[in-house]
Formats: C-alpha cells, structure tokens, sequence
C-alpha cells in the first residue's frame, strides 16, 4: 500500500503532503496534552511494531503488494492523533532509508495510513463498542475497525492512483504517471486486502485491544475518552 516514486503527479502528492503536514502538527500538539508520561513507552513499541509489520509486503494479483499497518490498534488504544505521529515515523523512516515507499509521496502515504486510518478504525470502534457488554463485543469492534479501515485506505489509496490519467496525460492521452485507471486500481487493491490484509489486520487489531481490555482496561483510549469501560 506504499506508494512509490513516479506513480502520483505532483497535482495528487503536493495538496496531501499539505494535508499531512496540518494533520501531523495537530497530532503533535493533541498528543502532548492527551498522552500520558506512562503511555510514552507503549507509543514508542506502538511505532516500532508498526514499523516491523509493515516491512512484511507480500506480492498480490494485479501488479501491487499488501500488508497490515497497525494503526487501528494503535488508534483505539492511544487515540487517532498518537496513531497519526507514530505510524507517519513507521512510514518516513521506511521511505528515507529503505525506499519502501516515494519521498514524493510521503504525504500521501501518510494520510491513507496514518491519517486516514487511525481515524476510520477509531470511530468504527466508538461505533460498534458503545457502552460494551462483554469482552466479545469488544473483540468484534475491534477486528472489524482494523479490518474495515484498512481496506478503505486501500481503497482510497486505489483512487489516488486510479485518477491520475485523468489529471495528469500528455497532449496525445497517454499517462505521465500511474498508467492504470479506477477500473484497475480498485480491483487491485481492493481484493486483495478485503479477502486478506484486512483479516490479518482485524485479528491483530482484536487480538491486542482484547488484551488490554482483560488486563489494563485504563490504557485504552477510546473507553476513556468514551465513558466508562467493563466486563
């Protein structure tokens, strides 16, 4: 789901680096006042286990890769803004140093993950787990903001490729950047996400918040900015 260098024009990755540089200074300045002094620690392996799991690209059909990102978990149980400063680390570090992912598209890359994302999962979570009556429910919440919100970011990450024929053709029709129209992209990422990255990241996403929920149901997020959380 990385976008790489080449397949965005600059009319597409110039207004998301802009969205993405607003949206990361917020981020800054929520997390400073939401995230406690003991949370730190677990921000920090939030970034890292993003980072990790998101090196692991596997090729799917129609030409692209998929993966997990990690950021409804981290969104649920930190808040959409931590999870928008420590997945766009996860992503501009990969990008800097291991070219996994364009510079000329960080921003983009950036607001479908670390943006877009954590806040889908998150409202998707709030939705489904209002008031929860057991822990099942909130394992079902979970798995199905991890899984939906990553697939709408594919999605939407499918559309931002798909356009660009659109918008960006030389005077003979022929496309300067991703060649492929929405008739391709969607289906392309699309598929493969909704039939698995979605089910790896809905599990992960269940998995964890799950745990959190039985053992330190004070860390998450969404319950304390919710109202109160129980078994």
């Amino acid at each position: 789901m990385h976008i790489p260098d080449g397949y965005l024009s600059p009319q597409t990755y110039i207004p998301l680096m802009g969205v993405f540089v607003v949206s990361a200074a917020l981020a800054v300045k929520n997390v400073k006042k939401e995230v406690s002094a003991r949370n730190i620690p677990y921000l920090g392996m939030a970034a890292a286990f993003s980072f990790i799991i998101m090196m692991f690209n596997l090729p799917i059909p129609g030409g692209t890769t998929g993966h997990a990102v990690g950021s409804a978990v981290i969104a649920i149980l930190f808040g959409p803004w931590a999870a928008t400063v420590a997945v766009s680390v996860a992503i501009i570090i990969q990008a800097l140093i291991f070219g996994d992912g364009g510079i000329t598209a960080i921003g983009a890359n950036c607001f479908n993950m670390a943006v877009f994302m954590p806040f889908a999962a998150y409202y998707i979570f709030k939705l489904l787990s209002s008031n929860p009556a057991g822990s099942a429910r909130v394992f079902f919440a979970a798995f199905i903001s991890g899984y939906l919100s990553l697939v709408m970011a594919a999605v939407l990450t499918a559309a931002e490729l798909g356009i660009q024929p659109m918008i960006a053709s030389s005077s003979d029709g022929k496309a300067l950047y991703c060649p492929y129209n929405l008739s391709i992209s969607i289906p392309a990422m699309a598929i493969g996400h909704l039939l698995l990255f979605g089910i790896v990241e809905g599990i992960i996403t269940a998995l964890i918040v799950s745990y959190f929920f039985k053992n330190e149901p004070g860390v998450i997020y969404a319950f304390r900015k919710g109202g109160k959380n129980g078994d």
